[in-house]
């Protein structure tokens, strides 16, 4: 009978143990090491023989702290998010409510069509954006003839390249929120929109005042994943314009990359590796502390 209790209270750690050994190889592991490297001006020499990483304290965080390309890299970063996470939010929520509206076979393959963009990879999306945004033979210059504009640089304008990248991340990004808030309007109880159809309450005001409320935690887990995802935004500015032009869409995954893969400064590449972390463990702890407190419906 004690062999029996003991298999039965084993069973959730047999379970969760693969899940936990892969966190730790994958997740803690290497952010132990990027936190030791980071006290180090380990570089290219370093990985051939270990006797050639040296000690160097806190230089490559007063350093990182001094550079004005860390600088602009943290505020492309911040204008990133402050971007994007509201658009991919706000633009999810909106097409899974009207999505939700019918079951029927059309609004099924929509709901297919949106998540197409989730699954396709980021190189054959960068490929045919950048023939849309080409200044010579694109789509959007081309449109814009039509009417008689003139071409607009859509990546080789500093300012303009922000917002064009921001806009291929927002569309790419939106396909799996919105088949988590689907999957969370699944949840929402009928009788609540019939009680409220029974109190006069329209269409607008039963989503308003009953549904998105009843959606507060599958709002809050896409607001933080999406946080997350565009503190740490790579791809798009990595296949569309490199980081350029003159630095404009270098996010700091951007900046890390080019300082420890290219210029094989790991110890100061793995410093900002490390102020990144904390930046996204502030402003996920903050996000989390924030959110009220639950309300029973």
């Amino acid at each position: 009978m004690s062999i029996a209790k003991a298999a039965t209270k084993a069973t959730p750690y047999v379970f969760v143990g693969p899940a936990m050994l892969l966190l730790i190889a994958f997740g803690v592991l290497p952010l132990l090491v990027a936190l030791v490297v980071s006290f180090t001006d380990m570089d290219i020499s370093g990985l051939a023989n270990w006797s050639n990483i040296g000690f160097a304290g806190t230089a490559n965080y007063e350093r990182l702290f001094a550079d004005p390309d860390f600088g602009q890299a943290f505020g492309n970063t911040v204008f990133f998010a402050l971007i994007g996470v509201p658009s991919v939010v706000i633009v999810s929520l909106a097409v899974a409510l009207l999505l939700a509206r019918s079951n029927s076979r059309f609004f099924r393959a929509l709901r297919a069509f949106y998540f197409i963009p989730a699954i396709t990879g980021i190189v054959a999306i960068a490929l045919v954006w950048g023939y849309l945004y080409n200044t010579q033979f694109g789509l959007f210059n081309w449109l814009l003839s039509l009417v008689g504009l003139p071409p607009v640089q859509w990546l080789s304008d500093p300012l303009l390249a922000k917002f064009s990248v921001a806009f291929v991340a927002i569309w790419r990004g939106t396909g799996l929120n919105i088949i988590i808030f689907l999957a969370a309007l699944q949840g929402v109880p009928k009788e609540y929109r019939e009680a409220a159809a029974l109190d006069g309450a329209g269409s607008w005001r039963t989503t308003w005042s009953v549904v998105i409320p009843l959606l507060r935690f599958a709002i809050l887990f896409v607001t933080v994943t999406t946080v997350i995802a565009w503190l740490q935004f790579f791809d798009e500015p990595f296949v569309l314009t490199d980081g350029g032009p003159l630095g404009a869409t270098t996010s700091m995954s951007i900046f890390l990359y080019k300082e420890g893969f290219r210029l094989n400064q790991f110890g100061y590449a793995s410093a900002g590796s490390v102020v990144l972390f904390i930046v996204i463990a502030l402003v996920t702890a903050l996000q989390l502390r924030s959110r009220r407190a639950d309300v029973e419906y």
